[in-house]
């Protein structure tokens, strides 16, 4: 059998890492541009999984499709967190682009410490849905620093400053593939392969919606 799986997000960069972990997989994949009359979600928790779930929630009831949706972003320690569930957002209108906000961030961390560094980490969680229900969530999280000035050409978002030890690089300076060996999001969407592989085995996989 065949699942029909919307992703509810039109990032690029977020469909191509997600894509490529449910590869191979009997999943027919549509994204929101297959659905371009559906009203945005509001994204008003507080924590990336309550995001998460307000999004699935929303997209499979406007669509009556299979959702899976997903909230991520970067936690700065020596800014309590920020930005946060806000680091898309972030800085929108002084700092609209990623090289701004990296800036952005240099400045906020000189005021509050005197210093570039701190710990930081990337967060996703996911939330799958059908109408009216949370199917599967699952969170993934990966520990770095911020590393001044940005490097590395792949990846996106917040990838050029986040410096991840054991690669001895910023993500966004490795493949893709090396990436999401270790990142956030292949963690966890690695989860939720795993969770439809057993489902579809089983024949006991959500309803095939229509997307």
């Amino acid at each position: 059998m065949t699942l029909a799986l919307l992703l509810a997000t039109t990032n690029a960069g977020k469909l191509r890492e997600i894509r490529d972990v449910l590869a191979g997989l009997p999943v027919r994949v549509v994204t929101l541009a297959d659905h371009p009359g559906v009203v945005e979600a509001k994204e008003t928790g507080r924590t990336f999984a309550e995001n998460a779930r307000q999004k699935a929630l929303h997209y499979a009831a406007a669509t009556g499709s299979l959702v899976v949706a997903e909230d991520s972003g970067l936690e700065i320690d020596a800014l309590d967190g920020a930005p946060g569930v806000r680091s898309a957002r972030f800085g929108a209108d002084e700092a609209p682009t990623y090289p701004e906000k990296f800036e952005l961030i240099y400045r906020m961390l000189i005021e509050r410490t005197g210093r570039i560094e701190s710990t930081a980490r990337f967060v996703c969680a996911l939330a799958l849905a059908e109408p009216g229900r949370v199917l599967f969530e699952a969170r993934g999280q990966v520990e770095g620093h911020i590393i001044r000035p940005p490097r590395g050409s792949h990846g996106f978002g917040y990838d050029p400053v986040f410096y991840y030890p054991p690669f001895g690089a910023t993500l966004a300076e490795v493949t893709g593939e090396r990436k999401a060996s270790v990142s956030h999001r292949g963690q966890a969407f690695r989860e939720l392969r795993a969770f439809l592989e057993h489902a579809i085995n089983e024949t006991r996989a959500p309803r095939p919606e229509r997307a």
